[in-house]
């Protein structure tokens, strides 16, 4: 596996959540994942009851291959961004083991700089580096 220093990642991660340019951030995506990666959302504990109500066993939410994920990436910045004013960063806490890396990251309002909330992410990557699988848990 290719050498990949695991914090230079998270912040490139990140960053791809919080470009405005859709350009810029479908190349970022392409340079980040693997073309089928999957990106897999542990949603919130309001999602999931809601999910439960309705039936649903399984409440995990997934997005496979790069449109998906740069819909996914573009409606959250559209509504955490855009609309509500924050960004995101990665903590400097990722380490890797072999092919996974794992990091936590904050979401911080634009206009007081203030922590309000975040979540940890484990990255699996490719003999290349590149995310095959996201594993996203927000409030952990």
């Amino acid at each position: 596996m290719i050498e990949i220093d695991p914090q230079q990642l998270a912040d490139r991660y990140i960053a791809q959540w919080t470009l405005s340019d859709a350009a810029e951030r479908r190349a970022a995506i392409e340079r980040l994942w693997a073309e089928n990666g999957t990106h897999v959302l542990h949603p919130p504990v309001e999602i999931r009851q809601i999910a439960s109500e309705l039936g649903f066993d399984h409440t995990t939410l997934e997005a496979k291959g790069y449109d998906a994920i740069e819909a996914r990436v573009a409606r959250s910045h559209e509504r955490f961004v855009e609309k509500q004013g924050f960004t995101f960063r990665a903590r400097a806490d990722a380490v890797r083991l072999k092919g996974v890396v794992k990091f936590g990251w904050e979401t911080v309002s634009t206009g007081t700089d203030e922590v309000v909330g975040g979540g940890v992410d484990i990255l699996v990557l490719d003999d290349d580096g590149r995310i095959t699988t996201d594993y996203m848990f927000p409030g952990a």
